[in-house]
């Protein structure tokens, strides 16, 4: 069958045309940029710059010292984006994050008024560090933000400036004082990306470059206002009616239960959400594009279906108890949903 049937028409417009190219070529300065700093992570970070041409947020997931952080900073230096950082603890108010009133006195009438005093949650990237190391009451003053890109402090609404994004970290490996992120929490983030030790040949490399003295330069090929022209972009990009249904068809199978359902859905406590295929679908455009094709494949659906459904597909007690991974059950769901076949 071919997985390009019934594609709906290619972008027409010369001048979307010459954005999604540029689109293509900054990526590519972007990662050549980050990789003076950062070794290895391919995927890590194609999965990271997917996360700021769609406009969403990210939850990065890693053992401490694999350069969580450092990505995340890297990233904001080399677009030239205002970055701030906030290291969750468990006595962080929601205050600490959005900002909050304060009493000034007027130097010209001597008199005294309440002034907003921003939060760092006023940035264009902000890098929630160990987020579930907070209280979900502090958790969920980050959620207006990331939805919305707005706050809401004392009645009153503050508008974020525009790119903004949220990357959250977490330590798989301690649960000692931490708080498990609400689920409806969880489904904001687009990607789970995870990050791993790196082969030998690049760890060696890492010691070598981060024990000198060098300094990198970045050049800021692209910028905030282009990642907002390559955001409105992607949603432009045309998407076949198989395809989308494939995308839905991943989220949908991940819920069945009973009769019909598939032989891993006994481990399954909570199947993906409708958000699942939104961002397979958004996640989809913004892969093609930067691959430089103007249309969505089976195959851009398929290979973003673990870092958008890892941690939207919850496991039950059973599936601890076997050693059961969400990525194997992701990996049977791509098994046994079938690509659905043109009408054509």
């Amino acid at each position: 069958m071919n997985e390009f049937a019934d594609q709906p028409t290619d972008l027409e417009d010369p001048d979307d045309i010459a954005l999604a190219d540029r689109m293509k070529a900054g990526r590519e300065q972007i990662l050549t940029e980050i990789r003076k700093k950062i070794i290895g992570q391919q995927q890590v970070m194609n999965e990271t710059l997917l996360t700021l041409f769609v406009g969403g947020n990210s939850l990065v997931i890693g053992v401490p010292g694999l350069a969580k952080t450092l990505l995340i900073q890297t990233m904001a230096q080399v677009l030239d984006l205002k970055f701030s950082r906030i290291q969750f603890t468990p006595d962080l108010m929601p205050s600490d994050i959005t900002g909050t009133d304060i009493i000034q006195e007027d130097a010209a009438t001597g008199g005294r008024k309440m002034v907003f005093a921003p939060g760092p949650v006023f940035t264009n990237v902000l890098l929630a560090d160990e987020i579930n190391r907070t209280p979900p009451k502090t958790q969920s003053a980050l959620l207006e933000a990331m939805q919305e890109h707005r706050v809401t402090v004392q009645g009153r609404t503050y508008t974020l400036d525009e790119p903004f994004f949220v990357f959250a970290t977490q330590n798989p490996i301690e649960l000692e004082g931490t708080y498990p992120l609400p689920e409806a929490q969880l489904d904001r983030f687009m990607f789970h990306i995870v990050i791993e030790h790196p082969p030998e040949d690049e760890e060696i490399e890492v010691v070598r470059t981060t024990t000198g003295l060098a300094e990198p330069e970045y050049k800021h090929a692209v910028t905030g206002a282009d990642l907002v022209e390559f955001q409105r972009l992607v949603r432009k990009v045309p998407v076949s009616e198989p395809v989308m249904r494939y995308a839905l068809g991943l989220a949908r199978t991940s819920r069945l239960k009973g009769g019909g359902a598939p032989d891993f859905s006994k481990w399954i406590a909570y199947g993906a959400s409708v958000r699942a295929a939104q961002y397979l679908t958004l996640g989809g455009k913004a892969r093609a594009l930067t691959e430089g094709r103007y249309h969505v494949s089976f195959e851009d659906i398929r290979a973003l279906a673990h870092p958008v459904m890892r941690h939207r597909v919850l496991l039950n007690f059973h599936a601890e108890s076997e050693g059961i991974t969400t990525d194997q059950i992701i990996d049977q769901l791509i098994e046994v949903v079938p690509v659905p076949v043109s009408q054509m």
